[in-house]
């Protein structure tokens, strides 16, 4: 089977990395964890025996479900070895940290907001705000019908309306504006 060329590679990696990174910096809160998936994500890419074949997907939903599915066996193998700590000691492991957002108290607000939706809200959300997906790309990402992901999406935000709220009832300062 044919590998990735390197001059292709280049291609991808100056097209697609720094919106991978940004969806996984959203998704994670970690930077660090962040870059270490981006560049375990375009490791598979340059290594992988089923390259990228433009009739089943884009490039970017190729990538996409390459970084996506690293993240989920990440998450599995710290489910696990939370577990395990779990059952050696009384304390579990502590989180990690966080992403690249404007300030460090926005991104508290946003990382304690974002704690409080199940996995499948936060990763919608990570894939539309933090890579900026179409619904359409986060569909084929993740595997699911369209709908599916509009109806999580239009979930996670509004669990999260509450938490940006001004108690008059209206909207707190954006980011943005602060």
């Amino acid at each position: 089977m044919r590998r990735v060329r390197t001059d292709e590679f280049e291609r991808l990696y100056a097209d697609h990395a720094q919106g991978l990174y940004a969806f996984l910096a959203y998704r994670t809160g970690n930077p660090v964890l962040a870059e270490d998936l981006v560049a375990d994500t375009f490791e598979r890419v340059l290594t992988t025996r089923r390259p990228f074949d433009p009739r089943r997907a884009s490039e970017r939903t190729w990538i996409y479900s390459i970084a996506l599915n690293r993240l989920r066996d990440l998450a599995r193998r710290d489910a696990a070895e939370g577990r395990a700590v779990a059952r050696l000691s009384a304390g579990a492991p502590s989180g990690n940290g966080h992403g690249g957002y404007e300030s460090a108290e926005t991104r508290q607000v946003v990382m304690a907001a974002l704690a409080t939706l199940g996995d499948d809200e936060r990763e919608v959300l990570a894939l539309r705000y933090g890579a900026d997906l179409s619904l359409a790309d986060m569909a084929r990402v993740l595997g699911l019908p369209r709908s599916t992901v509009e109806g999580r999406l239009y979930k996670g935000l509004k669990h999260l309306r509450p938490q940006f709220e001004d108690p008059t009832g209206a909207a707190a300062p954006s980011a943005a504006s602060r």
